[in-house]
């Protein structure tokens, strides 16, 4: 499987088509990940709010990700498993055709043209390989507007299904194991500060992640079971994170880091 690189920050002429295609297939998978917490919440009668999506105007496509405001708690283990895991998955089954479709958007080129270079989530591995039969040795895939928006959908949707305090994988998590998910909690953000090492790209989530990390509060009802039907649909949640996450987001070495920070800071 040949690597893949975003030269968009680099001066890429993406043009206009490009750049509303970008957007709406972002915005798209945001979206229907807020609309699965939404449509969940509103199935239980749980009081929550439509979508907020946060302003950020030096991310790439204006917004730094989107919210529901949660105004009820939960009324047992069942229903928070159930609005935990909704949104992920409706934003992993939008994410697969803008994969598609951005896999067979991407172009070829030659290993030495400089740009961005993206860790490879297993899913971008496989719809790659099973697209894409025309990358010789040495060259590398050079993803254009949906494949971004596929690459960012895959990593907003590992780092949501981290099992970590208020993320939607601390609800599924604590939903499953109740007080057993401190622990596993623990351990995941210990593994998060440990992929600093290998990559800065990690410092920013690492220090929002451990904001996120207080203990996840009970339900109303915590003693009601789940049953095993949400034991099996939190393995396949499982399977997606393993799918979608790449512990190399973004291909950059502390020494290179290091260095552009010297250049930006006197």
């Amino acid at each position: 499987m040949a690597s893949i690189y975003w030269v968009g920050f680099t001066g890429y002429p993406l043009g206009h088509a490009g750049g509303v295609r970008l957007v709406i297939a972002v915005v798209a998978i945001m979206l229907s990940h807020e609309m699965g917490h939404y449509l969940a919440c509103r199935r239980y009668g749980v009081d929550a709010s439509l979508p907020y999506f946060i302003p950020f105007p030096f991310h790439f496509v204006g917004t730094f990700g989107a919210f529901i405001r949660i105004r009820s708690p939960f009324p047992d283990r069942r229903v928070l498993f159930d609005v935990g895991i909704a949104g992920p998955l409706a934003g992993f089954v939008i994410c697969l055709p803008v994969l598609a479709l951005g896999v067979l958007e991407a172009q070829v080129a030659p290993d030495t043209f400089g740009g961005l270079g993206l860790g490879e989530p297993l899913l971008f591995q496989w719809a790659a390989a099973l697209l894409r039969n025309d990358v010789p040795a040495g060259a590398v895939l050079v993803i254009g507007p949906l494949g971004m928006a596929a690459w960012f959908g895959l990593l907003l949707t590992a780092l949501n299904l981290m099992p970590i305090g208020q993320l939607d994988g601390g609800h599924v998590v604590y939903a499953l194991l109740r007080e057993r998910a401190t622990l596993v909690s623990r351990f995941a953000l210990v593994a998060t500060v440990g992929l600093v090492y290998l990559r800065p790209s990690w410092l920013f989530w690492s220090v929002l992640l451990l904001l996120l990390s207080r203990p996840h509060p009970p339900t109303l009802r915590d003693s009601i079971p789940v049953g095993r039907g949400r034991v099996v649909v939190g393995l396949i949640g499982l399977a997606v994170f393993v799918v979608s996450f790449t512990p190399e987001p973004i291909m950059i070495s502390w020494a290179d880091f290091i260095q552009a920070w010297r250049g930006v800071v006197p």
